[in-house]
């Protein structure tokens, strides 16, 4: 009975395995180019929410671990290497989703910083087109008025 684990064991196994397997199934979403700020912002939220959300459940995790550890040595070792073979797997995945969440996360901040960036240059210079659309349309002075056309050649 000493090799058997707990019942907390098989419900914080089950839970883990439903909570990674969700999680990847998230992350999996194919990574479309959004032009829109607000969906992007709310892709982070997503991950973000993601990320504390695993932050809880390490705790399960670290559980799952000690109690692999503690059965080990207690079993004979076939069951004790099914037992680790088991976490192992786990722990990689994991490893995994964790790596492709704080991956995502960087990306997706980049990608709002270059879409901010993008976005005030192109303000900037829609600003600039319509001040030179004015001057172009102005009135271009008589041919005899150099103090005018010296103005309009410095604005050039």
């Amino acid at each position: 009975f000493d090799s058997l684990p707990p019942a907390r064991y098989k419900e914080t196994m089950s839970t883990i395995l439903v909570w990674i397997q969700q999680s990847e199934t998230k992350l999996s979403v194919p990574q479309v180019v959004v032009a829109e700020y607000e969906i992007m912002e709310q892709r982070l939220r997503e991950f973000k929410a993601l990320q504390s959300s695993l932050q809880e459940q390490q705790k399960g995790l670290n559980y799952l671990s000690t109690t692999v550890e503690d059965m080990s040595r207690k079993a004979p070792a076939e069951v004790s290497q099914r037992y680790r073979s088991e976490i192992e797997v786990i722990l990689g995945r994991w490893k995994k989703l964790s790596a492709q969440l704080v991956e995502h996360c960087q990306k997706l901040e980049e990608l709002m910083t270059k879409l901010q960036r993008f976005q005030n240059d192109t303000k900037t210079l829609k600003k600039w087109m319509a001040e030179v659309d004015v001057f172009l349309k102005e009135e271009w002075p008589a041919l005899g008025d150099s103090e005018a056309l010296e103005k309009q050649l410095e604005q050039c």
